[in-house]
């Protein structure tokens, strides 16, 4: 890429209304319910993750995707790609809400057997890949984005992907594969939680300056509040008006969103949580503001 600013198209949609975006914080809170909900029957989880991502995938699921649950196996639907694998008990919570996956099923996840695996599968009704080995997400959603263009399909593609990936070189290569065939229909979301398995991802092996980094790889480039469904929207909305450029969103969350002793908690990356704390945990979030 050249450097030079993203074209944006001309005709600019509506902005989302207060009243859709006071509708999406609410089924936020509805998602954030069902995490707890299935991590509480297993007794632990990637319950961190869930909750901080909790308002990103309701903003995909019940604002952006083009999406049919009725049929999920449509060409031209769009696909969301999720690249951490792990955070498949908030994909799962979105899926349950969108009625892709049967509610009282949330009860197994984890369970020997269960279709609802701790690290997701594309087995599952609604997960588009297996994203249990970290950094290929982002590959796999450059492929397929070029494969839509190819086979003259206008469906998007949406890759979940952590800051923790940003230390695999196999997600700088797919950044710049992106850019160089100008993949407008490819949008990558990153969680900014700063937290990966080892502990903090700026004192495991720092990522930043990470706006400046896509967009120096020839990418448009937007940072938001990741908790914030206004910010959300509000980007996802502007990226669909940028052409030739692959589009990211930089999104800052909080781990435990929505549960106060669980925001605090300093090693949140798995979550054990004792089987009197669940109840509280529900009750914490029923009171927090959606």
């Amino acid at each position: 890429m050249d450097g030079t600013n993203p074209v944006i198209a001309s005709g600019v949609q509506n902005r989302p209304s207060l009243e859709l975006i006071s509708r999406l914080r609410l089924k936020a809170k509805h998602v954030r319910r069902n995490v707890l909900l299935m991590a509480k029957n297993k007794g632990d989880g990637y319950v961190g993750q869930g909750l901080g991502a909790a308002d990103i995938l309701t903003a995909m699921y019940f604002y952006e995707l083009h999406l049919d649950p009725a049929c999920l196996a449509s060409p031209e639907r769009d696909r969301f790609l999720l690249s951490t694998g792990h955070y498949s008990i908030v994909l799962f919570a979105a899926l349950a809400e969108l009625g892709v996956i049967p509610r009282d099923e949330l009860s197994s996840y984890g369970a020997d057997g269960s279709r609802l695996e701790m690290s997701a599968c594309e087995t599952t009704p609604g997960v588009e890949i297996t994203g249990g080995s970290l950094g290929h997400g982002l590959s796999q959603a450059v492929g397929m984005a070029l494969g839509s263009r190819l086979s003259r399909r206008n469906f998007r593609v949406f890759n979940f992907l952590s800051d923790g990936e940003l230390q695999e070189g196999a997600t700088w290569e797919a950044a710049m594969a992106a850019a160089n065939f100008k993949l407008d229909n490819l949008i990558a979301l990153v969680d900014m939680n700063n937290m990966q398995a080892d502990g903090k991802v700026s004192e495991v092996m720092k990522v930043e300056p990470v706006a400046e980094k896509w967009k120096a790889f020839g990418w448009h480039v937007q940072a938001v509040d990741g908790n914030s469904m206004e910010e959300l929207v509000h980007a996802l909305h502007t990226a669909r008006l940028v052409l030739d450029h692959p589009k990211v969103v930089v999104c800052t969350t909080l781990m435990g969103k929505g549960v106060r002793f669980l925001e605090t908690r300093p090693k949140a990356h798995f979550v054990r949580v004792e089987a009197h704390e669940w109840d509280l945990a529900l009750s914490e979030l029923e009171k927090s503001a959606p």
